[in-house]
């Protein structure tokens, strides 16, 4: 397979390098366009000794053969790895100013491009504006992940892992729809491709995240180190699908993108309620938050002072209400429940089996599991799950980062 990789010029440039050489360990003959931009992170050399081609730069070069027009129409694929917001915006508004837009144009391939930016550009109305544009026409997006970006900084913007841009790139030219046929008429088969990839198109989803606060008081509260991320990446994703998504948030750490209702809660019995009347109209729940089981059973209406208390403090609680179970009991047939068990176990084969005493209990289609502990899970940007369905038996496992997980778990949830 012919795969036009298209690099421009941000600082996440150099891991551009790992999807070109993984592409060609895979056997596929790789081209690579380089903006001048791109060529102040990344030397030419570098580009030509992994792609194993000559590197295209120059729009004037090979006039006479119409390159930019040649690149294009043999190209099986195109990958935009960084795409920065400058390049987002051209491909959206249809500019061409240089080889790899002119390209870009000119090609019928699939596009699939992996953004690239400092949060606040990410999040600016022009940029999600010019994202979704390219959504409607078809064009896959890959990330952006949340994570350490440039400086000190951290948020949604940083580059995807090189391994889920050709993952995600893969799959889809593996799709039977995207591949275009010379003789297909373009925009039917435009649209085919643009659906196969929305595959939760007019399908509602409910998802909550985030760790619910129980106050103790009008100062304190007893809480979970859950950020929300997770969650967020999971709503995220299946609105990028064409889903209709109602984010449920308690407490997040992490800032919401556009294109999700979201409803804030703070304790559990507040989640149950969004989350139940939420629930009659959806196709699906997923169960991201980690909810508390305890509340106190007497609510202060001053400051618990330790004057009052001397040198002991002692609590009485009392459950909260099972959400999850209540969920699952109340479903329809046609409505699919996941569920969220967060455990310490270290054992695998432990950690399967309280979770298939936890799914049991809870009565849900799917439960994903995940291991959690001090520096793992909560708050972190990657998480490693297992995916048991209603029968207890392992659907999917997946390791990475929170956004590549939560597609992952989407597939399983559009397979059942």
């Amino acid at each position: 397979m012919t795969i036009v990789v298209g690099v421009t010029g941000g600082i996440a440039a150099y891991k551009a390098v790992s999807v070109i050489r993984s592409f060609v360990l895979l056997g596929h003959d790789v081209h690579v366009i380089a903006t001048d931009a791109a060529l102040r992170f990344v030397g030419a050399p570098t580009f030509e000794a992994i792609s194993r081609n000559p590197l295209n730069t120059d729009l004037y070069e090979g006039v006479s053969e119409v390159r930019h027009v040649g690149i294009g129409k043999s190209a099986d694929l195109v990958v935009i790895v960084p795409a920065t917001a400058n390049t987002l915006a051209k491909i959206a508004n249809g500019l061409a100013d240089d080889l790899l837009t002119n390209t870009i144009l000119a090609t019928t391939a699939p596009i699939v491009v992996a953004p690239a930016m400092h949060t606040e550009m990410w999040q600016n109305k022009a940029t999600q504006a010019n994202v979704q544009t390219l959504r409607s026409r078809g064009v896959t997006l890959v990330g952006p992940a949340t994570g350490q970006l440039t400086g000190s900084d951290s948020g949604p913007g940083r580059l995807e892992e090189p391994e889920v841009i050709v993952e995600a790139a893969l799959a889809l030219v593996r799709k039977p729809s995207a591949r275009r046929g010379r003789g297909a008429s373009a925009s039917s088969t435009d649209e085919s491709a643009r659906l196969s990839r929305r595959d939760l198109a007019g399908h509602r989803i409910i998802v909550t995240a985030g760790g619910t606060r129980e106050p103790l008081d009008p100062v304190r509260f007893l809480g979970n180190r859950s950020s929300g991320k997770q969650g967020v990446a999971i709503a995220t994703a299946a609105r990028d699908r064409g889903a209709d998504v109602v984010l449920i948030a308690a407490h997040l750490d992490v800032p919401v993108p556009d294109g999700l209702e979201t409803r804030s809660v703070s304790s559990a019995l507040e989640l149950q309620k969004a989350v139940t009347d939420a629930a009659s109209g959806a196709d699906v729940v997923v169960m991201a938050a980690a909810v508390a089981d305890f509340r106190p059973a007497k609510l202060q209406e001053g400051k618990i002072k330790k004057d009052d208390v001397g040198e002991g403090l002692q609590l009485s609680l009392v459950a909260n209400p099972d959400i999850l179970a209540g969920l699952s009991a109340g479903k329809r047939p046609d409505q699919v429940i996941v569920g969220f068990a967060a455990e310490t176990e270290s054992d695998p084969q432990a950690l399967i089996e309280l979770g298939r005493r936890k799914l049991k209990r809870k009565g849900c289609d799917f439960l994903v599991i995940n291991n959690v502990g001090w520096k793992t899970g909560f708050s972190t940007d990657d998480n490693e799950v297992v995916v048991l369905d209603s029968h207890g038996d392992i659907v999917m496992e997946a390791a990475g980062s929170k956004t590549s997980v939560a597609d992952r778990i989407l597939d399983v949830i559009t397979s059942a």
